[in-house]
């Protein structure tokens, strides 16, 4: 079951929880001045990049989308737009993603968003037992296994990172 410390409930591990889906929480001391967050978090945890999964938000055809992929790789937008069935995205503007996730750049979940948006897991995500990715929150990561994070988001699967 979740192991959890008292204070650290995001909408994200909420989600999870009612879900009875197996989580562990992450803390970790995050640095203000840090700009590339994902990295942050694989240093400070001991965990390979490949393994610790960012959420990106973007713009299609159709509405945002989220796309989640390794931090040690790229969005690749027309593998992601492929991936919705559409033909072009570009990446949404950050108070915009606030705005509609409701949570804050760097701390941005696939799960337990405002509303809830097509998303996209890159399918090296389920070459591992499991794999992290944000709570909610600056310094704070979610480990589980990949499927429970496909099911609760009704993502699909497809190679959309690069490098």
């Amino acid at each position: 079951m979740a192991k959890k410390k008292g204070g650290q409930g995001t909408p994200a591990t909420v989600a999870l929880a009612q879900a009875k889906a197996e989580f562990t929480l992450h803390p970790y001391d995050h640095d203000p001045g840090a700009e590339a967050y994902g990295d942050e978090a694989a240093t400070a945890l001991g965990v390979p990049a490949d393994r610790i999964f960012k959420t990106l938000v973007a713009e299609t055809e159709a509405g945002l989308a989220v796309a989640v992929v390794p931090v040690a790789g790229k969005l690749d937008l027309k593998a992601f737009a492929a991936a919705l069935n559409g033909k072009k995205a570009a990446m949404a503007e950050a108070a915009k993603v606030e705005r509609v996730t409701g949570y804050v750049v760097g701390g941005i979940s696939p799960l337990g968003q405002r509303k809830r948006l097509p998303t996209v897991v890159d399918e090296s995500a389920l070459g591992f037992d499991t794999i992290y990715f944000s709570a909610g929150r600056r310094g704070l990561q979610i480990e589980t296994a990949p499927g429970n994070l496909v099911r609760l988001t009704q993502a699909v699967t497809a190679p959309i990172s690069r490098g």
